[in-house]
């Protein structure tokens, strides 16, 4: 199935004149102002908006380090244009925004394979990486080289600096059993920190109705916790708008779907669903412990 291309809703920004002390920016109505500072300039243009050192994108959208409150309501008022964006469209405007410097994290799941699929037709040169905790199941493995396979996408493990056997043996045991939260933090937050340094821009997979937790979750964010954008292209999307796109467009998927797990993650945490529960339900089974902290900020 051809899959409509849709018209570009991202907002053109127009640029006031060049002025020493500050730019007005002014987005869909609101006002923003921002400091200029040591002698840089705002460039007059339709299009581009720089500070001289390659921080801020072609629309004044940060690029690496803290972005200024002006930059924020920049990515606010894109996220709100790119609402009803398909999510090949918000991929497009995150590879324009911040390739190469763009990334994505993926774990394999059905949104991830989505979202490859897209990028192999939008730029299949973005880094894409995966976090092998060394507890990942052999089916998400393999599925690593059928995405290979179909796609000539190569998804690079992020590894801990530790192996399992030398991080058990350190630890007395499996981390996972005593302190889920410490074993997430020290094989996956702190991996996925190292990860994506050097990068402006990360995409992840999450979408709205998966939980409570991520009902809320914007377009386009500034994500605090790894200092850099945060670009969710299926935050509007449902699980039946991935599982559609899937079947119709015949994507690899991870084969432990058709075995009742809705959501994986790593082996030992990750149980297969009952009929009713939620989908992430699976995930850490008889805990609080609903998120491994990728996506929780602070």
């Amino acid at each position: 199935m051809e899959l409509k291309k849709e018209k570009s809703r991202t907002a053109h920004i127009q640029l006031g004149n060049p002025v020493t002390e500050q730019a007005q920016l002014k987005i869909a109505g609101d006002q923003a102002t921002t400091k200029e500072a040591n002698g840089k300039q705002v460039i007059r243009g339709a299009k581009s908006h720089t500070t001289g050192d390659g921080a801020v994108s072609v629309l004044g959208l940060p690029r690496g380090g803290e972005p200024s409150n002006a930059q924020l309501q920049l990515l606010r008022h894109h996220s709100r244009a790119l609402e009803s964006a398909h999510p090949r469209e918000i991929i497009a405007w995150a590879v324009k925004q911040y390739f190469p410097k763009l990334t994505m994290a993926t774990a394999f799941g059905p949104e991830g394979c989505v979202i490859l699929h897209l990028l192999a037709e939008v730029e299949p040169r973005v880094h894409v990486f995966n976090l092998d905790t060394g507890y990942q199941f052999k089916e998400t493995l393999e599925l690593r080289d059928r995405i290979a396979t179909r796609y000539g996408i190569q998804v690079k493990f992020e590894r801990p600096e530790l192996s399992v056997q030398e991080y058990e043996e350190k630890n007395g045991g499996p981390v996972y059993a005593v302190d889920a939260d410490r074993c997430c933090l020290e094989r996956k937050v702190r991996v996925l920190r190292r990860a994506v340094a050097g990068f402006h821009g990360w995409m992840s997979g999450i979408r709205r109705d998966q939980s409570p937790h991520r009902q809320n979750t914007p377009i386009i964010d500034w994500d605090q916790k790894f200092q850099l954008v945060k670009i969710s292209p299926l935050a509007g999307w449902t699980k039946h708008q991935i599982w559609d796109l899937i079947r119709s467009e015949d994507i690899p998927y991870n084969l432990l779907h058709e075995k009742g797990y809705l959501s994986i993650g790593c082996w030992p945490c990750t149980r297969a669903v009952a009929a009713g529960e939620d989908e992430r339900a699976g995930r850490w089974s008889g805990a609080a412990k609903t998120e491994c902290g990728l996506h929780v900020q602070g």
